[in-house]
């Protein structure tokens, strides 16, 4: 059976696998996610999902600077212990969040981060929106919905899409690092400074800025 697009982000998502080996074993078990999440840990693939309740309080505060000074940014990324903190493997990744930080402009880590009040401000603008394109009134709440979960993807760091792969999101290449470096790993908190923010100025495509100054 083919095996749905779906199905295999659902299997990344609690498994923290790659894409290839999700795959692979929702074709070995028939499309089954409960029984592939059992393989890929029979195979040492999901260790994400058994770490992430652990305490990590070593890691490294990595910093950004754009091109020109422009934009800067600080990130606190933890791990369990400081010989992980040490190695390349965590301070490459480390210094990617900060990259993705300063070319996506995230406002929050994760959505419970995102306040309730902020989410009705959202709502009432989604709303007004979908009315104005003039959208039936009894679908207009699923419309709002769906366009919440886009306002997630835009502004919560974990879950926008990885800026040197946007097949996955950051909270994916998170549970992969989890499973390669097999200590949990959690991104903490962020600041981000643009020159002159808040003033009027030329909007430019800091993406693709951040991704020529890293020769991407």
């Amino acid at each position: 059976m083919a095996v749905s697009a779906s199905a295999v982000k659902e299997l990344r998502e609690r498994t923290g696998a790659g894409m290839l080996d999700c795959k692979k074993a929702l074709d070995e078990t028939g499309g089954d996610i409960d029984k592939a999440v059992a393989l890929l840990r029979e195979k040492g693939l999901a260790a994400a999902a058994n770490k992430a309740g652990r305490i990590a309080t070593e890691g490294v505060v990595e910093s950004y600077i754009h091109a020109g000074g422009r934009i800067g940014v600080i990130v606190e990324v933890n791990c369990e212990t400081d010989f992980v903190a040490k190695t390349d493997q965590f301070k490459e990744f480390a210094r990617d969040i900060a990259m993705q930080i300063a070319a996506a402009n995230p406002k929050f880590v994760r959505r419970e981060e995102v306040s309730g009040e902020e989410l009705d401000k959202e709502r009432e603008i989604l709303k007004a929106q979908a009315l104005n394109e003039g959208k039936p009134e009894k679908i207009v709440e699923k419309i709002v919905e769906g366009r919440i979960s886009k306002y997630y993807e835009e502004y919560c760091l974990l879950e926008q899409s990885f800026i040197k792969d946007p097949d996955k999101t950051i909270n994916e290449l998170l549970n992969e690092k989890i499973s390669k470096i097999g200590e949990n790993i959690s991104i903490r908190r962020f600041v981000r400074y643009e020159l002159g923010e808040g003033l009027e100025k030329k909007v430019d495509n800091f993406v693709e800025e951040v991704m020529a100054q890293a020769k991407l």
